[in-house]
């Protein structure tokens, strides 16, 4: 029999802080986790897990160009990741926490394998989302993360239970809460000096026009 994943349900305002500490603990010990955010569903594993990150790209399909994403709990976390220009500082700032990605060099301080083999690029996220707040809370750090989209959709998983259904066998944990929206983040790229809008979503897109 195929082992399926740990379904575990949070409130979607006030997170359980016992079953938060569970799923955390999953992270710190390796696993794959599916939980919601303010723009779908995301995948995470802790950083420096390479197994996690060859599991969301065999899921995803995605290639060694692709942004894996740092998720943070506030902006004190990107500093030590990514060069933040002041263009990006002060528009990061202003629109975060909400649904965006932005797309920044990374520093030597992140490990190589999460950053893109070409660029040395990688996304930084701050959700308006209590569920990956609290998950990141308890971490302690930023956690590795990437859009639950699956090949050949455009829009990232809306319900855990589909997931569960549908991709159990491939992960460790889900958890089932509710989604602010349905369309992934936007994603800005502040790698040329200026910010250039690579994916439109849930941010506002006109505030870059």
């Amino acid at each position: 029999m195929v082992p399926m994943s740990r379904y575990i349900e949070l409130h979607p305002v006030n997170p359980q802080a016992r079953l938060v500490t569970k799923v955390v603990e999953r992270l710190r010990s390796g696993a794959l986790v599916a939980y919601p955010t303010d723009s779908g569903y995301a995948l995470a594993c802790a950083p420096g897990n390479k197994e996690g990150l060859d599991r969301i790209r065999a899921i995803r399909q995605l290639d060694d160009k692709h942004n894996f994403t740092f998720v943070c709990a506030g902006f004190a976390q990107v500093g030590p990741l990514a060069i933040v220009g002041n263009n990006a500082f002060r528009l990061i700032k202003r629109l975060t926490p909400g649904p965006w990605t932005f797309i920044l060099k990374g520093t030597k301080e992140v490990p190589r394998m999460t950053l893109n083999a070409k660029k040395h690029t990688l996304g930084v996220r701050i959700p308006e989302h209590p569920v990956a707040q609290a998950l990141v809370a308890e971490f302690g750090a930023p956690i590795l993360s990437s859009t639950l989209i699956r090949p050949g959709r455009t829009a990232p998983e809306a319900h855990g239970w589909e997931i569960e259904e549908d991709l159990g066998h491939l992960i460790d944990v889900v958890i089932e809460g509710e989604v602010a929206s349905i369309e992934p983040t936007t994603v800005v790229d502040f790698t040329s000096g200026t910010a250039e809008v690579v994916r439109r979503g849930a941010g506002d897109a006109s505030l870059f026009e």
